[in-house]
């Protein structure tokens, strides 16, 4: 524990990570908040930087769930909350048997293509297409699954969030509810598997006043933005993290 705390690299590194991922969850709907595993593996080993930041997710979850008790998508929660409930599920069973390097490249190539297809695709479209139920079922409990693992659900949730075309302030309520009802969930099976041990917990209450103060420039950062810059900004950040998860995914598997 003390080689952590004292370590002043590991708040070089966990600082600004944990202020990314406040201002990702507060305003952005997630998708940027992916880069606080990754981040901190730079320095500690994944699975403990994925045990360390979920107390802190939470944390912000408290904030983002009073900010946005009035403002979210009925509809899409119905369809996406309980995917994402068996999506986490199923990581915790299946945990011994996936590669994290695999599930990467996997997370990251969806999001890679979902991003180019925006970008290089038909723009014409005019209205935004009704929430499918297959769709949220689907990509709810992908969400929920690759967030389980390295608290990656950001781009899953967000390939079948994005094309609905929600206002800006409805569609990041809509995100916070979501991965706030996923991450409490997930303190389940972190707490059965032995995550949560003396120093995971000593390092997360250390980080734990930037929690919500993060959380909150996210929430004042989306209420102010337009619409066009927000979804501009939200696509790039999705653009920018498939290529680190390709990334690290690739260097894993070499």
């Amino acid at each position: 524990m003390q080689d952590i705390l004292t370590n002043p690299l590991f708040y070089l590194v966990a600082i600004p990570a944990l202020i990314i991922v406040g201002i990702s969850k507060g305003g952005f709907g997630g998708g940027v908040a992916i880069l606080g595993v990754p981040m901190l593996s730079l320095i500690i080993p994944p699975i403990q930087a994925a045990a360390i930041l979920l107390p802190l997710l939470v944390a912000m979850d408290v904030v983002g769930l009073y900010a946005y008790r009035r403002t979210y998508d009925t509809t899409v929660l119905k369809l996406t909350i309980p995917a994402g409930i068996l999506g986490v599920a199923i990581g915790w069973v299946t945990a011994a048997y996936f590669s994290e390097a695999i599930i990467r490249l996997l997370i990251g190539g969806i999001a890679l293509a979902f991003v180019l297809k925006y970008w290089i695709g038909d723009k014409a479209e005019k209205e935004a297409p009704k929430p499918s139920k297959a769709k949220g079922i689907f990509w709810g409990t992908i969400a929920g699954f690759t967030s389980f693992v390295s608290h990656a659900g950001g781009p899953p949730f967000q390939i079948y969030a994005l094309p609905l075309k929600l206002p800006t302030i409805l569609f990041a309520g809509t995100a916070v509810i979501f991965f706030a009802v996923i991450n409490a969930v997930k303190l389940i099976p972190y707490t059965m598997l032995g995550e949560f041990d003396a120093t995971n917990l000593t390092v997360s209450a250390v980080l734990l006043p930037l929690a919500p103060i993060s959380m909150y420039l996210g929430v004042k950062i989306a209420k102010v933005i337009s619409p066009q810059l927000f979804y501009k900004i939200t696509y790039f950040g999705v653009f920018l993290v498939a290529l680190k998860l390709i990334a690290d995914g690739l260097v894993a598997l070499t």
